[in-house]
C-alpha cells in the first residue's frame, strides 16, 4: 500500500492537476497520450487526491491557443475513462463549448481561470448543466492572458480589489442561475500578480473566505515559490514550498489546494490535522480534562425527498421516499459574533442542495447516495466534516421493520 494512502484524510481537499497538454510550465508534454494521463491520475488518487483538475490548454505566459476541437480531443478521452472509475474531476477550460463537453463526459466541476470573463457564454452553460449534473464551478481572478511582465499587476490594495472583483463575478454567476453553494472562489496566484501580492493574498485569506463562498488554493509551483526560494529551475524545492503553503491555507480555511505533486501535500496536510486535533484535545494546564472542540454544528434531519433510487427495475419505475439527516461541523463563532450571515452555513441553501442531490441521477445504492450528499455538504464554506445518514423507510424487505439507513462521516476525525 501506498504510504500516503494510510494517512488521515485531511480537511482541505486536494485536487491533482493533469495537463494532457505539451507546452504546460510544468509538466508539458508527459501526459499527452491519454493511456499515460488516466495511469498519472490514478497515481494522484493513490497519492490521496480527491479531484483530478484536467486541461487540454496551458494558460502559462505566451501559449499558444488551440481549437475546441483539440482541446477535446485531448481531454474528453481521459475524463470520460476516470468517471467511468468513479474518479471525482475537473475540467480546466477557458471555454463554454468545452465545459459543456466535459460536463457531459462526467466532469463534476468546471475550474475557469478566467472567471467567465474569457467566454461569455460559460455562467449560463454550467447553469444550464447544473441541475442536471450536479455542477460546480470554480471562478477564478483574472485581469486577462498572463502576462509575464506584470503590466496589469497594479493594484492600490491587492487583498481588497481581488476579493471585490470575486465577488462581482460570484454574483454575475448567481444571476446567471448557478446556485451559490455551487460556486467556488480562486484568487488567481500568478495571474497578474507579483510575487509579494500573492503572499499578500495568502495571508489574508479570510478576507476571501467572508464572501461566503469555498476557496480553493493554486500556488504549486508558481513564479512566486521560485522567487521566494531563489530556485528556478528546481521542481522538488517547490514541491516542498507547495506543501507548506497547503498547511498554511488548509489552517486558515481553504476550501481546496490545486497542486501537482500530490504526495507531499496530502502528507503536510495530515501533519496539519493530526497538529490541529492535539489542540483540540490538549488538556489544560493542571486540570487534566479535554478541552471542548473548536467546531460546532449544524444539523437538518428529516428531509424527505421522492427519488428513483435502487437495485431492482421497479425502484427505478415508481420511485420511494428517501429521508436525510444531515450535520455539518463548522466554527460558528465568527457568525455569532457578527450577527452575520455570510460567516455561517444558510441552512436553506445547504437543504436545498441535498434535495437537489438526492432527487437527481438514480444510483443503486443508499451508500453512493450518502457519499453524494457529504460531498455536497463538504462543499459549502467552512464547513469540515460531515455526518450524513439516509433512510430507506419503504426499501423491498420482505418483512416488517421500521428503517433502514445508512450513516457515513467525512473529513477530520
Amino acid at each position: 500500500m501506498n504510504s500516503a494512502s494510510r494517512l488521515a484524510p485531511p480537511r482541505t481537499l486536494i485536487m491533482g492537476v493533469l495537463n494532457v497538454t505539451p507546452d504546460s510550465f510544468s509538466d508539458g508534454g508527459e501526459y499527452l497520450d491519454p493511456q499515460v494521463a488516466i495511469a498519472r491520475a490514478r497515481e494522484l488518487v493513490r497519492q490521496g487526491a480527491n479531484i483530478i483538475d484536467v486541461g487540454g490548454e496551458s494558460t502559462r505566459p505566451g501559449a499558444s491557443p488551440v481549437s475546441l476541437e483539440e482541446e477535446q480531443r485531448r481531454i474528453l478521452p481521459v475524463i470520460e475513462a476516470l468517471s467511468a472509475e468513479g474518479i471525482t474531476v475537473s475540467v480546466d477550460t477557458l471555454h463554454a463549448a468545452t465545459a459543456r463537453a466535459a460536463v457531459r463526459a462526467g466532469a463534476h466541476y468546471v475550474n475557469d481561470v478566467s472567471g467567465g470573463l474569457h467566454d461569455d457564454e460559460m455562467f449560463q452553460t454550467v447553469a444550464g448543466l447544473s441541475g442536471e449534473h450536479d455542477t460546480r464551478m470554480i471562478i477564478g481572478h483574472w485581469r486577462g492572458v498572463p502576462d509575464p511582465a506584470h503590466s496589469r499587476s497594479e493594484y492600490r490594495d491587492v487583498v481588497v480589489e481581488v476579493s471585490d472583483a470575486l465577488a462581482e463575478r460570484a454574483a454575475r454567476a448567481v444571476a446567471a442561475g448557478i446556485a451559490p453553494h455551487r460556486i467556488v472562489l480562486d484568487p488567481g496566484l500568478g495571474f497578474d500578480k507579483t510575487a509579494a501580492q500573492g503572499w499578500q493574498l495568502l495571508a489574508h485569506l479570510e478576507r476571501l473566505a467572508a464572501l461566503g463562498y469555498p476557496v480553493l488554493i493554486g500556488a504549486s509551483r508558481k513564479r512566486m515559490l521560485a522567487e521566494t526560494l531563489g530556485a528556478h529551475d528546481d521542481t522538488a524545492a517547490r514541491d516542498l514550498a507547495t506543501a507548506v503553503v497547503s498547511s498554511l491555507v488548509a489552517r486558515s480555511g481553504a476550501w481546496g489546494v490545486r497542486v501537482h505533486d500530490v504526495a507531499s501535500t496530502a502528507a503536510a496536510l495530515a501533519v496539519t490535522a493530526a497538529f490541529e486535533a492535539g489542540a483540540r484535545t490538549a488538556t489544560s494546564a493542571g486540570a487534566g480534562f479535554e478541552a471542548q472542540p473548536t467546531r460546532d454544528r449544524i444539523s437538518l434531519t428529516g428531509l424527505e425527498v421522492f427519488a428513483y433510487h435502487g437495485v431492482y427495475d421497479f425502484e427505478r419505475e415508481q420511485g420511494q421516499r428517501f429521508i436525510i439527516d444531515a450535520e455539518v461541523a463548522v466554527d460558528l463563532s465568527a457568525a455569532a459574533a457578527g450577527d452575520e450571515l455570510a460567516r455561517t452555513v444558510n441552512y436553506a441553501e445547504l437543504a436545498g442542495a441535498i434535495l437537489e442531490a438526492v432527487a437527481n441521477d438514480p444510483v443503486d445504492l443508499i451508500e453512493t447516495l450518502a457519499e453524494r450528499v457529504a460531498r455536497e455538504a463538504l462543499g459549502f464554506a467552512g464547513v469540515r466534516q460531515a455526518r450524513v445518514t439516509v433512510h430507506k423507510p419503504d426499501a423491498p424487505i420482505d418483512a416488517t421493520f421500521g428503517d433502514v439507513s445508512v450513516t457515513i462521516e467525512r473529513g477530520v476525525e
